[in-house]
């Protein structure tokens, strides 16, 4: 949705509000959603809510061509509420760590997080696919239903969440919960619940993960919050130019991330889990912000200010390349397309790496015990990036530009870097004590059933399970 063709007095300072919205409603009830799972110990009813409030709030951001008073507090709203119920990725989280065995943790993590980037990927496809609608497009239903290259991802996206919800219906999906059982079998208990509270997990690992998480999200946003305006602010692109510009990187982007997370899992066979992590992930994401400091001999086009009197359109020439408003357009070096292609290619590999193994050694940190409060937390921290995200472009790259900041950004994910290879016998999970060498073959097959036996049935046990060091 084009805000300023709503709304011309939305600046781009509003429309960082506009950004944030979504991230801010997440983080505030990724928490509230976690815990409710946890209460309930079923993910079901949570999630059947979220995805009708997500429903309804996507119609409602698509139906902002009707123009109502005030669009752009609705956008606002309608971003807020999606944000809202994008909280669900907390139980999502929360449910794959209990469904899944220690050895099966880090391919099941890895395809999560694999739909979960694909769609922060595929959106801007979506995107691209829609653009040669044009701001005309379709109108159905006797003028009330727009569809657009601004409305079109919209209305895509209520059609994508009314199947999910039919997705997650009783008789659909089934919950099946092993975590707590295998380690119980793993120590030779009787109670699930005696299990995992006998397990004290290390409340420092989890946090230098949390802090972990949300620097890698803070970088990584800067491509969904800034990609299209640096580009039209460097490349002179018009809007639509740079939308399916953009479009295209994306899907080359998603292409990458596939093959970058299928190759995880036989890397981490290779290495140990935190080294991947830190030298795969956080390194090639040091290089990528390094490489979007500006290189380029000359400073960028200076675009002109709107003038409404001269009846052009915002796509005019005129009007394209970096606003005159931002002072520093006019004497820093513009970033050169051949460094941004490169950079955008070293994040497109190491942001899944470094978002996959972190949720991974976490989840394995905590134990066996629910996790929906604490992947609420890791939940919240990522959206608090995504909230600073936006405040830190209108505060520091309208302000002082390129070198600000992606100078910044290059130092904290350095810092964050060198802080994890420092402490990274932290990210080491913590093993079980086992009366016999174990490893559950039969497992899925005890889902429902109550073990009444004192000793654990021998026939599950078989083989020692290890953790790479």
């Amino acid at each position: 949705m084009a805000l300023p063709q709503q709304d011309p007095d939305a600046g781009k300072e509003f429309m960082g509000l506009i950004v944030a919205a979504n991230p801010l409603g997440q983080m505030i009830f990724s928490p509230i959603f976690g815990w409710w799972g946890n209460k309930l110990g079923t993910i079901r009813l949570p999630l059947l809510l979220s995805l009708a409030l997500f429903t309804v709030a996507s119609g409602m951001y698509s139906s902002l061509e009707l123009r109502p008073p005030d669009v752009k507090y609705w956008m606002l709203a309608s971003r807020f509420l999606i944000g809202v119920s994008s909280a669900n990725i907390a139980l999502c989280r929360s449910y794959l760590s209990a469904a899944t065995r220690i050895s099966e943790r880090t391919h099941a993590v890895s395809m999560v997080s694999l739909a979960q980037v694909l769609g922060f990927i595929i959106g801007p496809t979506l995107q691209a696919a829609v653009t040669p609608l044009g701001a005309e497009g379709h109108v159905w239903l006797w003028g009330k239903m727009h569809f657009n290259m601004y409305t079109g991802s919209g209305w895509i996206n209520v059609i994508m969440s009314m199947c999910n919800f039919v997705m997650f219906l009783p008789g659909v999906f089934e919950e099946h919960k092993i975590a707590a059982r295998e380690v119980m079998v793993m120590q030779g208990g009787t109670s699930e619940r005696d299990t995992w509270k006998g397990i004290k997990p290390s409340y420092l690992s989890a946090w230098t993960l949390i802090v972990a998480f949300f620097v890698l999200v803070f970088n990584f946003v800067l491509l969904e919050t800034l990609g299209t305006s640096l580009t039209m602010d460097m490349f002179a692109w018009s809007n639509e130019q740079a939308l399916w510009n953009m479009g295209i990187m994306m899907t080359t982007a998603a292409i990458v991330s596939l093959v970058t997370f299928v190759m995880i899992e036989p890397m981490c066979k290779l290495f140990a889990e935190r080294y991947v992590l830190i030298w795969g992930g956080f390194s090639l994401m040091v290089m990528g912000r390094v490489l979007f400091l500006p290189w380029g001999p000359d400073p960028p086009k200076v675009a002109l200010a709107f003038n409404a009197s001269l009846n052009l359109s915002y796509e005019d020439p005129f009007y394209l390349g970096c606003p005159a408003t931002q002072e520093w357009c006019a004497v820093i070096p513009a970033v050169t397309l051949t460094q941004f292609i490169i950079g955008f290619a070293l994040t497109s590999v190491g942001y899944p790496i470094g978002v996959t193994l972190i949720q991974t050694i976490f989840s394995k940190v905590l134990g066996p015990r629910p996790q929906g409060v604490w992947m609420g937390w890791m939940t919240g921290s990522g959206c608090l990036s995504r909230v600073l995200g936006p405040v830190f472009v209108g505060s520091i790259y309208t302000r002082l530009g390129t070198y600000w900041t992606f100078g910044v950004t290059s130092f904290m994910m350095l810092v964050a870097m060198i802080a994890l290879q420092c402490g990274n016998r932290l990210l080491i999970p913590p093993t079980f004590d086992k009366p016999a060498p174990v490893e559950l073959q039969e497992l899925s097959k005890l889902n429902g059933t109550q073990i009444e036996d004192n000793s654990p049935d021998e026939s599950l046990i078989s083989e020692k399970h290890t953790e790479p060091t």
